[in-house]
C-alpha cells in the first residue's frame, strides 16, 4: 500500500542510482512532468468533483510508465507522446482532481521582440551620458571604429557565455549561471573571481550613479533656484546655449540675445554645492532605501530607463538640429578647435565601451525567457545592434554639432548634459527624469550587490540588519566621496568597466571555451590564438587605463 503513495513519474532511489553512476538524466524533467488533462476535465472550483475516465486512463497509463523507470534501462521512461506539452500540464492530487501549473516550465516566455528590447534596455546605463567624451577622446574617426570593433568582440564573449553551460556533458545545467560554469571549470576561484568582478561592477555602477545623482540634482535646484529669482544662463537664438564649464575663461557662446549676468545668492551657493553638501544630502534619502528586504517596489519603476533613454535621443536629435554640424578633419594632429581624428588616449573610449556593452554576467537568465530558444544567437545579435547604433547615434551627433569654433571639442564633458547651462528646459526635464529613474534604480543595484555578498559570506541574503546595515554604509561612503573629491563619471566608468571585463568579458568565456575544446579534442591552433588574442586585449585594455 505504501508503494501507492510514491511519486509517480520519478524515484529517488532511482535518481540517486543513476546520480550515483554518473547518469546524464538524473535532472531530466521528463520523468517528473505531472500528466496531462483535456481543458473541459479541469475542476474549476469545486475541488470533490473528479477527473473523467478519459483523465484516469491517461493517469494510469503515465502511472505504468513511472514504475518501469524503477529499472535500469533509460528506455523504459514515458516516451515523448504520452508526456504533455509544458503549457498543459497539469497537477494530480491523491483525490483524483486536476489542477492547471501555473508559472512553471513554459510559462511567462517572451516573444524575441521583448527579449530584444529587454537586453537593449539593461545595456543602456550611464554610460551612454559618457560616448560623446569617449569618442573625443580617441578622435572622431578611431572612435567610431573603435565603438564597432568593441560592439562585435563583446558580443562574441557574450556569445560564448551564452554557449558555455551547453558546453558542459553529463550534467543538466538547465539552471546554471555563469558563475556555476566558472565554479565547473575552475573550482572555487573561478566561482569567487566572478563574485568579486561581477559585484565591482555592480558598486561601480552605483559610485556612477552616486555621482551622477549629485549632479542632476545640483541642477535641478539651480534651475528652480534660478527661475524663481530671474537669473538665467547666457542665451543666444531661443533657449539654446552651449557651456565649456572648465575652460579657464569660462566662456559661453551668444548669439542673437545679452545675457543675464547677475549672480547666484552666496547662502545658496554655499549651501546648495555641487561637491561639498549634495552628495551628503542624498543620504538622508537613499540610505534608508537601501535597507529594505526586498526590492520588488522599485523593480516597478524600470520602465522609466526606457523613457529615459528615448528623451536622450529626442534632446540630442533636437540639439543636433539646433546647432547644425561642425566638423574638421585633422587627421594626426589637434588644432584649437577639433581634435585629431587618431589620438592616443583611445583606451579611455575601450573602457567606457566595455562597460556600455557589458551585459555578460546576466544573459543566459534574460535568454531562459525567450520563448524560441533556436532564436537567441539572433536575438541576442539585433539587441547589439540596436545598443551600437544607439550608442553610435547619441555619441556622433553630440561630437559633430558641438559648436567649435567658439569652443574647442575638447570642451565636450564626460556627461555631455554638462554642457548645457541649468536654465536649459529641455535639458531641466532630461535632468530630472534622469534623476527620478536613478534614485528608484541605485536601491534595486545595491540589492543586487547584497544578495551577492551576503549569499557568499553568510549564505543569508539578509543575515541580520546590522549585517545589511554595515554594508549599505561602506557603499554610500564610497560614492560619497567619489563624488565630493572625484565626480569624474568618465574615468569611473572606464575603470570599472575595464576592471570587470578584464574577466567576465575577456579572460573567463575565452578561457571556458578552449578548455572545452580541448576536452573534447577539438582545439585547433587558429582558435586557440583567436582566444588568446581575446585575452590580452582585456589584459591592455584594463592596463591602458592607468597610462592614459
Amino acid at each position: 500500500m505504501d508503494d501507492d503513495w510514491k511519486p509517480l513519474l520519478s524515484s529517488e532511489q532511482t535518481c540517486e542510482s543513476n546520480c550515483q553512476r554518473d547518469s546524464t538524466d538524473c535532472l531530466d524533467s521528463k520523468t517528473k512532468r505531472p500528466f496531462h488533462v483535456e481543458p473541459r476535465n479541469i475542476v474549476k472550483d469545486d475541488p470533490q468533483e473528479k477527473v473523467s475516465s478519459e483523465a484516469s486512463i491517461l493517469n494510469s497509463r503515465v502511472h505504468y510508465y513511472g514504475r518501469l523507470t524503477g529499472s535500469s534501462d533509460r528506455l523504459l521512461s514515458p516516451p515523448d507522446h504520452v508526456i504533455p506539452q509544458p503549457e498543459d500540464i497539469y497537477i494530480y492530487s491523491p483525490l483524483g482532481t486536476a489542477f492547471k501549473v501555473k508559472g512553471g516550465e513554459g510559462a511567462s516566455k517572451n516573444p524575441s521582440i521583448v527579449t530584444i528590447f529587454a537586453i537593449w534596455n539593461t545595456m543602456m546605463g550611464t554610460s551612454i551620458l559618457s560616448i560623446p567624451w569617449g569618442i573625443k577622446q580617441a578622435g572622431f574617426t578611431l572612435g567610431v571604429l573603435i565603438l564597432s570593433a568593441m560592439g562585435l568582440l563583446t558580443l562574441y564573449c557574450c556569445y560564448r557565455v551564452l554557449k558555455s553551460p551547453k558546453s558542459i556533458p553529463y550534467i543538466d545545467t538547465s539552471d546554471w549561471e555563469f558563475p556555476d560554469v566558472c565554479k565547473y571549470y575552475f573550482g572555487k576561484f573561478g566561482q569567487l573571481s566572478s563574485l568579486v568582478f561581477s559585484t565591482v561592477s555592480l558598486i561601480g555602477a552605483m559610485v556612477v550613479y552616486w555621482v551622477l545623482m549629485s549632479n542632476f540634482l545640483y541642477n535641478t535646484g539651480k534651475f528652480v533656484y534660478n527661475y524663481e529669482h530671474n537669473i538665467s544662463d547666457p542665451e543666444f537664438g531661443t533657449n539654446i546655449s552651449v557651456i565649456c564649464p572648465y575652460q579657464s575663461h569660462n566662456k559661453t557662446m551668444e548669439v542673437g540675445i545679452s545675457s543675464n549676468n547677475d549672480t547666484s545668492d552666496a547662502l545658496f551657493d554655499f549651501w546648495w554645492s555641487k561637491t561639498n553638501t549634495i552628495p551628503f544630502y542624498l543620504i538622508i534619502l537613499l540610505l534608508p532605501l537601501l535597507n529594505f528586504r526586498s526590492a520588488s517596489f522599485f523593480a516597478r519603476f524600470t520602465f522609466l530607463g526606457t523613457i529615459s533613454v528615448m528623451y536622450l535621443i529626442f534632446l540630442v536629435t533636437w540639439k543636433a538640429i539646433q546647432l547644425g554640424f561642425h566638423l574638421e578633419f585633422h587627421w594626426f594632429h589637434s588644432n584649437q578647435f577639433f581634435v585629431a581624428e587618431f589620438r592616443a588616449l583611445f583606451p579611455q573610449l575601450t573602457g567606457v565601451l566595455t562597460l556600455a556593452f557589458f551585459i555578460h554576467n546576466c544573459i543566459i537568465t534574460l535568454m531562459k525567457n525567450n520563448r524560441h530558444q533556436e532564436n537567441n544567437i539572433r536575438d541576442l545579435s539585433v539587441a547589439y545592434l540596436l545598443v551600437g547604433l544607439t550608442y553610435l547615434y547619441v555619441g556622433v551627433l553630440i561630437f559633430a554639432a558641438f559648436p567649435s569654433p567658439p569652443f574647442s571639442k575638447d570642451c565636450i564633458e564626460p556627461n555631455f548634459l554638462d554642457n548645457f547651462p541649468s536654465s536649459d528646459i529641455l535639458v531641466f526635464i532630461a535632468r530630472a527624469c534622469l534623476l527620478f529613474q536613478m534614485t528608484s534604480v541605485y536601491p534595486l543595484l545595491g540589492y543586487l550587490a547584497r544578495v551577492q555578498i551576503m549569499g557568499y559570506l553568510f549564505g543569508n541574503h539578509y543575515p541580520s540588519f546590522f549585517h545589511v546595515i554595515t554594508l549599505n554604509i561602506f557603499v554610500v561612503a564610497a560614492g560619497v566621496l567619489m563624488a565630493r573629491f572625484y565626480p569624474d563619471i568618465g574615468s569611473i566608468i572606464r575603470y570599472s568597466g575595464a576592471t570587470c571585463g578584464l574577466a567576465l568579458v575577456f579572460i573567463f568565456p575565452a578561457l571556458v571555451h578552449m578548455i572545452s575544446l580541448k576536452r573534447q579534442g577539438e582545439l585547433k591552433w587558429p582558435s586557440a590564438l583567436f582566444h588568446s588574442l581575446l585575452i590580452l586585449l582585456g589584459i591592455a585594455n584594463l592596463l591602458g587605463q592607468f597610462f592614459m
